[in-house]
C-alpha cells in the first residue's frame, strides 16, 4: 500500500485543536459523525477490549446544560494557567488559554458536543500500569476520530475540564455507573481549512536513546 507521505504528513500535522475557528452555524451531519467513529474503531485497544463507547449531544437544552457544567470548573483554572503563561511571557501558551477561555464562553454554540467513553472504571488504588492501559483503550480511538474529522473538514479539541463535575453530566445524559467518561469534543466543520504545524521543539532535545 502506498500512502501519499505529502499528505499524510500534512494530515498528522496540522490536525490542531480547534476552537474559535469552528463553524457554529452550520450543522454537521450524522453520517459524518458515524463515518468517523467507525474509522476510529480500527485503532488499537488493550487485551482487544473494544471498550469505546460514544455520546453525541445535538440537542440545544443539553449542550447548554453541559457548557454549563463545564463553566463550573473552566473559570478558576483558565484564569490561573493565563497567569502562568502572562508571567512566564509564553505568547503560544497565552494565545491557547485566550482560545480555550473562548471554548468556555461558547461551548453551548458548538453543533455537536462528542463525549468518547470507555467500559468499566478503575477501582481506588488501581497502578499507574492499569490507569495508562484504559486511557491506551480509548485515545487511540479519540485522535482517529479527529484525524477523520480534520481530513473531512471539520474540527475539534479535547477537552476535560466537565469531568470535575462527571457525575452531572451523567446524570444530564444518562450514563451508566459503569461507563467513564473521558473527555468532551466540540465538533464542527472549520472556518478555513489552512492550519499550520505549530511551533515545536526539535525531536533531538526530547529523545533519549539507551538511557536517560
Amino acid at each position: 500500500m502506498d500512502f501519499d507521505l505529502e499528505m499524510t504528513d500534512a494530515l498528522l500535522s496540522t490536525t490542531r485543536s480547534v476552537r474559535k475557528r469552528l463553524d457554529t452555524e452550520r450543522p454537521v451531519p450524522r453520517s459524518i459523525i458515524e463515518e468517523c467513529i467507525g474509522l476510529s474503531q480500527q485503532a488499537p485497544t488493550g487485551t482487544n477490549s473494544q471498550g469505546w463507547r460514544w455520546i453525541i449531544v445535538e440537542d440545544k437544552a443539553k449542550r447548554e446544560r453541559l457548557a454549563e457544567i463545564y463553566r463550573m470548573a473552566a473559570g478558576g483554572y483558565l484564569a490561573g494557567q493565563e497567569e502562568m503563561a502572562k508571567e512566564s511571557g509564553d505568547q503560544q501558551t497565552t494565545r491557547v488559554i485566550d482560545s480555550a477561555s473562548f471554548l468556555a464562553d461558547n461551548l453551548q454554540n458548538m453543533p455537536v458536543h462528542v463525549i468518547p467513553c470507555l467500559e468499566g472504571k478503575p477501582p481506588e488504588g488501581t497502578p499507574i500500569m492499569g490507569i495508562t492501559a484504559m486511557m491506551a483503550s480509548i485515545f487511540p480511538a479519540v485522535w482517529s476520530f479527529q484525524l477523520a474529522l480534520r481530513a473531512r473538514g471539520l474540527g475539534s479539541c479535547i477537552t476535560s475540564l466537565h469531568l470535575m463535575n462527571a457525575h452531572l453530566s451523567a446524570e444530564l445524559l444518562g450514563i451508566p455507573d459503569d461507563i467513564m467518561q473521558v473527555a468532551l469534543l466540540p465538533v464542527g466543520f472549520t472556518k478555513g481549512t489552512d492550519f499550520k504545524t505549530a511551533k515545536r521543539p526539535p525531536p533531538s532535545s526530547i529523545i533519549h536513546y539507551d538511557q536517560w
